[in-house]
Order: C-alpha cells, then structure tokens, then sequence
C-alpha cells in the first residue's frame, strides 16, 4: 500500500528464490512444480491494481502456493504419485479458484507425502524427492502438507494451502515451526482435491501468523455449491479474535491425555502455556477425554478403509509405481472388513456424543500439537522411503480426535527443542467456532518470548 514494494518486485525475487532453493545442498524441495510466466502474470496484474488503488482483498499480491492434492491450472495434479496427472490441469479447485479471486499470486504448488499416506513428508520419487525441514535439514518437515510447511517456515510464502485427514495440516506446521489450521469438516470446500478419504479430511491454511491464518479462513470459509458436506454451515465469524484478554473462556484439558510418556510432552514450555492462558483471564477445567485409544483404532480403520476404496484401481494397476510405505498402508488397509468400518462409525458417533457434552461446559479443549519433534532423515530414506508405525502412530494421537469427529483445530508454535527444533500447542474447539480458535492462538503467539531464525530462511521483501 505504501508504494515502497510491489507484488511485481516480491515475485520476481520469489522467482529467483526459487530457482536457487532446490540447487542448494540438500535441494528444499518445497515447491515441487512451478512457472515463471504465471507467477509474473499474477503479480503484474497485482501491481496494476495497488497503483490504481483497486485490490481486491487483503490477500492481493500476497505469494501463496497449495499442496499438490489440489488441481491448479496449469501444474499436473500428481498427488505426490508418478502416475496421476499426467496432463496439465485445466480447471482449478475451488480453494485456487477463490485465491486468484482474491488476488493472490500463486507461485506453484507443493510436495507432498504420496497420496497422503503418511506424517513424515518423505515421498522418494523422481518428481518429488525429500522436502527439508528449515530448522534442521537433516529432519522430516512432517507430512502430509510437507512442502506447504516447509515454503512457509522458509519464507517462500506467507501463505500454504493444505488438507488434513489424520493431521496433515497440524503436523508439518507443528515441525516446521508455523500457524496451522485445521477448519471444522466441511468448512472450507475440498472440490477439486482428491478424494481420498471423504469423511476424515479438511482443507485449511498454514501461515507465518495467526492473523494471516484468520485472514485465509475469512476468505476461503464458506459453502461451496459443488461441495455437498459444507453446505449447511453457519457464517464463518471473526468474533472477539481481538479481545485484550480471555475472560470467560473454559479451557478443558484432560491430564491424562495431556501428558505423553515422551520427551516432547514432559516439557516445560507446554504447562507454561497453560498458565500463560489462565493469566489472561481464562478458566482452566479438567475434563476427560473417553475412549480415546477407540477413537485411535477407529480414526485409522475409517481413514485407510477409506483411502484403500478410492484407491482400489490404482493399487491394481499401479502398485509398482507407488512408494513402498504407500503399498504397505494400502495392503495393511484391505484387511479391514466392513464390519471393522461400522463398528468405527459407531464408535464415531459415541464420540461426537461425548464431546457434544464436554463443550457444554468448556469452550475449547487443550492438548500439545504432536508428542515428539520433527525426526531425523537417514540415508535409506532417500533411496526406499521410510516406514516407521511407532512414529506415525505417536504424531498423530493428538490429532485424530479432530479428523474422527469434525472439530476444528489449530496449532501454534510456542518455543523449541534442547536441539532447537519447533515445538506447538494445540487448541480444539466445537464444531463452526473457528473464531475462538483464533481468538487463542493470537495469546499464545503473545506467550512465544522469541522466534528463532531458521537455518534456511529467504527473505523474499529484500
């Protein structure tokens, strides 16, 4: 707005960045598909708009990029794979159709675990190859948004867009160190994704900042006619986000749950930021969360019976294409029976009727963001992938609960590791109140005394 800078001159060193990001050893990354011309042409229709004083939202000009689950013209929708998207897309979905609206440049869109089968990003295949984790590139960003985390922690964007069906959004922001969002199901449309699992994933924004976080959900959160979940939504409200304090709010936190026999979670920093909460005027209530290794067990079973029916033609067709991990949850996936599936489901409405009753009284539900930090990348992992069950199964109990029953969910980082690696909280809250989500998240950025540079860092404004 004040003319120092304009969308044109931030692209063009994007563009630069991005050319140097992946020759530098090891390569980021981030952004797996990307192109000069539709960076510039975006960014230049930008400028012209600032210049005449015409923008059309807070997000013109702004640099975004979106995970490779989503079809944007003109890059092949892969999906982390090397057989899908063979052609270039030409239709956007619906979430790249509302950021161009909004004026936003689109630089390329993102690696991605394959398929989204798995937390740790690492996706081995020639198209893709390892993204790194900014704060330590010998270390997993986490997955399966990985290069959406990953160009955000990095500086390419302020802006990533990605989808979280057993927290694939909260854990790469959580390991990378950013905001990220998970909305309520059915809250920002997934037309245009693939869909791989249809009752567990939600579309959200990872940013630098939870203002930049509330800004993407105020712009992309509303029903979507070719969306069928969202289409009943209440209206997507900021209200209260910038309360001074948080006087009236009830906090639930389930100790039990809370506290993991794990490095991450005996730390400090996590019960500080409990008292951080309490000081500003909230209420801290000890709830219990039931059945909560039910809730484990059935997330998978839904999710991967899920995954294993949309993906049944190309496990015939393309098993020996795909990464072993991605073969070996896709066959572990066809030993589920439907009986499996409906007893899941069952165990999915009980679970909904229990939380049902724990926001009655509270108004959020506090939990850590993921039980460890971000893990180291071997030299195998290059080559064959990794598979690790105990550390997929540990990144993700914090996250289930949100994809099992719908409830939104929102991580922030709040400090780092003895080896300087991110740690995040999370915040849960009923379902459509995203706001006081956000309202939370602002605090505890408050409560973060410092933001560590990280050793792979651009700064795209200079």
């Amino acid at each position: 707005r004040s003319g120092k800078l304009t969308p044109s001159q931030v692209a063009k060193n994007i563009i630069a960045v991005l050319e140097d990001c992946d020759k530098s050893t090891p390569p980021l990354r981030a952004i797996v598909q990307w192109d000069q011309e539709q960076i510039m042409l975006m960014a230049e229709a930008s400028t012209v708009r600032y210049r005449n004083k015409c923008t059309l939202s807070y997000l013109d000009g702004i640099p975004v990029c979106l995970k490779e689950e989503f079809k944007v013209v003109p890059y092949h929708h892969r999906v982390g794979t090397v057989y899908l998207g063979t052609e270039p897309e030409t239709e956007d979905a619906t979430v790249a159709k509302k950021l161009r609206e909004a004026g936003a440049v689109i630089i390329g869109v993102s690696n991605m675990h394959e398929l989204g089968t798995g937390t740790t990003g690492c996706n081995p295949n020639r198209y893709h190859k390892i993204p790194r984790n900014p704060y330590k590139p010998n270390h997993f960003t986490g997955g399966s948004s990985s290069g959406s985390a990953a160009s955000v922690a990095a500086g390419l964007c302020p802006v990533a867009i990605g989808t979280d069906g057993g927290g694939s959004v909260r854990i790469p922001a959580s390991f990378c160190g950013v905001v990220g969002l998970k909305g309520t199901f059915g809250r920002i449309s997934c037309h245009g994704s693939l869909p791989l699992s249809y009752s567990t994933v939600s579309v959200g924004p990872i940013c630098t900042s939870v203002a930049d976080a509330a800004i993407v959900y105020s712009i992309l959160a509303e029903p979507d006619p070719l969306y069928p979940y969202g289409l009943k939504q209440p209206k997507a409200t900021l209200s209260d986000m910038c309360s001074p304090d948080l006087k009236g709010l009830k906090l639930g936190v389930d100790w039990t749950f809370f506290k993991v026999p794990d490095a991450v979670s005996a730390l400090p920093v996590l019960y500080s930021a409990v008292e951080h909460l309490q000081s500003l005027g909230a209420s801290v209530v000890e709830v219990s969360l039931p059945e909560m290794e039910e809730v484990r067990v059935a997330h998978v079973i839904c999710i991967l019976s899920e995954m294993r029916d949309f993906l049944q033609p190309d496990f015939n067709k393309h098993f020996q294409e795909m990464n072993l991990e991605t073969r070996a949850n896709l066959a572990l996936a066809s030993q589920f029976t439907a009986l499996d599936y409906i007893t899941a489901n069952r165990q999915r409405t009980r679970s909904m009727r229990f939380l049902q009753e724990i926001f009655t009284s509270v108004n959020c539900i506090l939990t850590p963001a993921v039980a460890c930090t971000a893990p180291r990348i071997y030299e195998s992992d290059l080559l064959t992938g990794s598979s690790d069950l105990s550390f997929t199964s540990r990144s993700m109990r914090f996250m289930q609960l949100g994809n099992f029953t719908g409830i939104p969910g929102l991580v922030v980082p709040i400090g780092y590791s003895a080896a300087g690696l991110p740690i995040s909280f999370q915040v849960m809250a009923k379902w459509w109140d995203e706001a006081v989500l956000l309202r939370l998240g602002l605090k505890l950025e408050q409560f973060r005394y410092q933001t560590k540079k990280p050793s792979i860092y651009y700064d795209i404004l200079a």
